[in-house]
């Protein structure tokens, strides 16, 4: 009787769904990911811990922070976070002077902390070039001395770059005839290049359709820069290279693609450090800093990286990215938009609702026992205020707080109510099938879409059903933390492999 076959068979398949597992883990840790930038120039700042409880419930898994701040770094400690550390611009001098500075820096700020709180990455300096230009000279010897304290530290795989403005790529649109500022190139831009190349670290770039959208006047579409769908007629088409571009970023990470390749550069990646819209602006200045245009670019920009569909340039790369930002910075000078970038203001309620359901998990503030009803993307404008005024009027749904001068009267506009009386109606039916409906303009999500004071109706049920919980806590905290991809591969794989051994056991039985 010849040997058993089963064995070697049960071995091969044991190797091979491991392998898969394996592959598919290190795959995940590549994947791209949305980040939010944490300004701390506002009045009302949360307490560190509840900003690590905050960032938890949000499933934010990425934040980028300016400044090396030991009280938010402590807080982080096993909350699943990876930070982005800054280092400010009045810090370069040392750094860039002095090895033992840096080595100083990275005992200080790095190694207390990591891995508790993993240090994804120091962004050294920010946008040096235009905003502190005498410091440019120190700012390669900072990094260089950054990066070798850290090998001196065992830490080599935590990347050293520094965030540079858009401004540095010159004649960017249509991407393929973009090329840096040449008064840069070769003294600086050169030399950063190399060294991100040898060290596997990305360029840093703080890109803002927003204000090439802005500052184009009328040349670059509004709905290309808010990620809308074009009619093909309509997309922006490069000459040259014949690639249609649907959306102002792609151009602009496209241009800094083609502005290394013609310092014969190709493989640096791009991390984009910062990008956002503004919800408020001064109205004859900015009249496009608005909560529903800023609603718009930053959910479309999250379901763009989620949907991992690359550049036309480079498909198969899609930039993570950051969003400026968490928090309304209030204290911060300059023009009305200068304070109003934020997702949330500063006790944590929302400033205005982001659709981006699905995308990920990130910035999903409910699950799938939290619903709400809203009103439907793309639902016309008559059929909204007819279903408004019946669930005010005959559905007895509870308006009163949409009443002027009430909580969520403002902003005044159609959808907005008819997403409140759509909820306040649904949750009076107990969430009862079809009662999320209203002739085909309604949708059920699981975003709370609750913003600033005014609390929709299914959040304030939360509130009051729960205990030992404030408001802000109960509508944003509760959330199952997602399993890691790497986690599900190894269920699969055990699952897999049980079936295998019950299989062969039961085959060498016969």
């Amino acid at each position: 009787m010849g040997s058993n076959p089963y064995p070697l068979f049960l071995f091969l398949l044991i190797h091979y769904f491991l392998a898969v597992g394996a592959a598919a883990g290190s795959r995940s840790a590549k994947a791209p990911f949305v980040g939010v930038n944490i300004g701390t120039d506002l009045s009302n700042l949360l307490s560190p811990a509840d900003i690590a409880a905050f960032l938890k419930a949000q499933q934010i898994q990425h934040v980028r922070l300016y400044d090396a701040d030991s009280g938010i770094l402590s807080a982080l400690a096993g909350a699943g976070v990876s930070v982005a550390l800054g280092v400010p611009n009045d810090q370069l001098i040392a750094l860039g002077s002095s090895n033992a500075s840096a080595a100083a820096w990275v005992a200080r700020h790095i190694l207390p902390f990591d891995p508790d709180t993993p240090i994804s990455a120091v962004a050294v300096g920010d946008e040096v070039p235009t905003a502190v230009p005498n410091a440019l000279p120190v700012l390669l010897p900072a990094l260089r001395s950054l990066s070798a304290a850290l090998a001196a530290a065992n830490l080599s795989s935590i990347p050293v770059s520094t965030p540079l403005p858009f401004s540095v790529i010159l004649d960017p649109f249509p991407p393929s005839q973009a090329y840096f500022n040449q008064t840069l190139a070769s003294a600086f831009l050169l030399p950063l290049l190399q060294f991100l190349n040898d060290t596997g670290a990305p360029l840093m770039l703080n890109l803002y359709p927003y204000y090439a959208f802005m500052q184009s006047r009328g040349a670059v579409p509004l709905d290309n820069a808010l990620f809308r769908p074009l009619a093909p007629a309509l997309e922006e088409v490069d000459p040259n290279t014949l690639l249609h571009y649907t959306n102002v970023l792609d151009a602009m990470v496209d241009a800094a693609y083609v502005s290394m390749r013609n310092l014969n550069f190709s493989t640096v990646p791009v991390l984009i450090t910062e990008t956002g819209w503004p919800h408020n602006g001064a109205r004859r200045d900015e009249p496009h800093a608005t909560p529903d245009l800023a609603s718009t670019y930053n959910s479309n920009l999250i379901r763009h990286v989620f949907g991992r569909t690359g550049t036309p340039m480079r498909p198969e790369a899609t930039p993570s990215v950051y969003i400026y930002e968490l928090f309304d910075e209030d204290l911060r000078p300059g023009p009305v938009s200068e304070a109003s970038w934020g997702l949330f203001y500063g006790n944590g309620t929302a400033v205005y609702l982001l659709r981006s359901t699905g995308a990920g998990g990130f910035l999903a503030n409910d699950t799938t026992d939290r619903t709400y009803c809203m009103a439907a993307e793309g639902a016309d404008r008559r059929s909204l205020q007819a279903a408004l005024d019946w669930a005010c009027g005959p559905g007895r749904a509870n308006c009163s707080d949409l009443q002027p001068g009430e909580s969520c009267y403002l902003p005044n506009d159609v959808r907005d109510h008819a997403s409140y009386a759509f909820d306040s109606y649904y949750q009076s039916q107990s969430k009862a099938a079809g009662s999320c409906y209203f002739q085909g303009i309604a949708m059920i999500t699981t975003t709370d879409p609750s913003h600033g004071n005014c609390i929709f109706p299914g959040s304030k049920q939360m509130n009051m059903t729960s205990e030992g919980s404030n408001a802000t806590e109960t509508s944003k905290a509760g959330i199952p933390p997602r399993l890691r991809l790497t986690e599900q591969n190894n269920n699969i794989v055990f699952m897999i492999l049980n079936m295998i051994l019950v299989v062969s056991v039961s085959t060498m039985r016969l």
